[in-house]
């Protein structure tokens, strides 16, 4: 993998709103993304000669479509040699940014567009979409029969993070705090009313500790890269966005089986990829973490080594991650926030780290940003996946 650090590049970028949109229909979010991305690299569609379609979790018929090249032919592409779905759950833009780099490198490729888009807030019933989540990647065997499900997990890995650090409710409440910040500033994000940490304290409460307003909602929305050579990104692109680092740990699929449920595989995984782009995280100038609910996202910030352990609550608290403050996160408003779209969660957190770094964030640009580090994590945080993108190759 350390052969692709600086090999290629991301060239531009498009999204569409995070909401509900029941009149709208899925491949809209996945052209209308793919469109803004062509048109942002300035590039002709035509140059594209490989999609990788995320999957769609709301409908088996239309993930078919996206399977059997539908997009290829709503835009009218004439030069794709290959359309093969990428697929790693919230982990997917990761897998496909090292697939579309490892195909660019090999020569097999040229331009790569990667597309995402699902309906998980209107294409499901409410019940089908809980039900959805309650299931999707949890053991069928061992653990869905006695009543497992994410919210179960996020509130067992918030009791044992708590048990270990002395964190407290206010503390993880501000992670949701400081994701609102940002996406009061994000014209994409659904949730663009400020939230006050006595709001998310008083919201009901869903599995101890964790409440109402600290958990995530489902809904519609869609976003796209697309990566190319580094030498070919910096003919076409005023500022490609380089691919600098890549790490990555697997580390179970029954979460009982997962041995430190407040730590998972963050620090081993961003070890690799700080080691592979020659950095260190004194160097980032944003850290995009993922962050279906706030334990993972102050467990994700703290193992990358943005905090001491147990110390990130305070930072959140204190206003050093919102916009202006000195390690600013998570700064689309994260799935908190701007809203879950299933894989699409972390696909718009990779799509919010080149937008930043190409300085096209509008009102919550990070000034003079350079170095950025995101993650991404599929299933029961099974994974922990992290990526170091930066404008210059160290």
């Amino acid at each position: 993998m350390s052969k692709l650090k600086g090999k290629v590049a991301f060239i531009g970028i498009g999204e569409v709103p995070t909401g509900r949109f029941p009149e709208t229909a899925a491949i809209y979010h996945a052209i209308e993304s793919a469109k803004l991305a062509i048109r942002d690299a300035g590039i002709n569609k035509d140059e594209i000669d490989y999609v990788l379609p995320c999957a769609a979790l709301f409908s088996p018929a239309f993930n078919t479509e996206l399977v059997t090249c539908r997009i290829v032919e709503e835009l009218g592409l004439k030069n794709v040699k290959k359309n093969c779905q990428v697929f790693a759950g919230g982990s997917s833009s990761t897998c496909a940014t090292e697939i579309a780099a490892s195909l660019i490198n090999s020569g097999a490729a040229s331009t790569i567009l990667f597309v995402h888009a699902d309906r998980l807030g209107t294409g499901v019933s409410l019940q089908g979409g809980i039900d959805l989540f309650a299931q999707a990647g949890i053991s069928a065997e061992w653990e869905v029969p006695f009543g497992q499900h994410y919210s179960s997990i996020a509130a067992m890995s918030t009791m044992r993070y708590k048990h270990e650090t002395g964190c407290t409710d206010e503390q993880m409440a501000a992670v949701c705090v400081s994701n609102r910040k940002w996406a009061e500033l994000n014209p994409n994000a659904f949730f663009r009313k400020p939230l006050t940490l006595e709001e998310v304290m008083a919201s009901k409460m869903l599995s101890t500790p964790l409440r109402a307003k600290m958990s995530n909602m489902l809904f519609d929305g869609g976003c796209a890269f697309i990566i190319s050579s580094a030498e070919r990104a910096r003919a076409i692109t005023e500022k490609p966005v380089y691919l600098l680092g890549e790490g990555g740990v697997v580390t179970h699929f029954v979460f009982s089986q997962e041995s430190d449920v407040s730590r998972f595989g963050w620090a081993r995984a961003g070890k690799a990829a700080f080691e592979m782009a020659g950095l260190t995280p004194k160097d980032m100038d944003i850290a995009e973490i993922y962050d279906s609910y706030p334990i993972y996202q102050m467990i994700g910030f703290e193992e990358l080594g943005f905090a001491e352990r147990g110390q990130g609550g305070e930072m959140f608290l204190k206003g050093d991650t919102w916009p202006g403050g000195r390690m600013p996160t998570t700064t689309n408003g994260g799935m908190l926030s701007q809203g879950h779209t299933g894989a699409g969660g972390a696909c718009a957190l990779m799509v919010e780290t080149v937008r930043q770094l190409m300085g096209k964030a509008g009102d919550r640009q990070v000034k003079n940003a350079k170095f950025a580090v995101e993650t991404a994590v599929g299933g029961t945080y099974m994974d922990a996946q992290v990526t170091i993108l930066g404008t210059e190759i160290p």
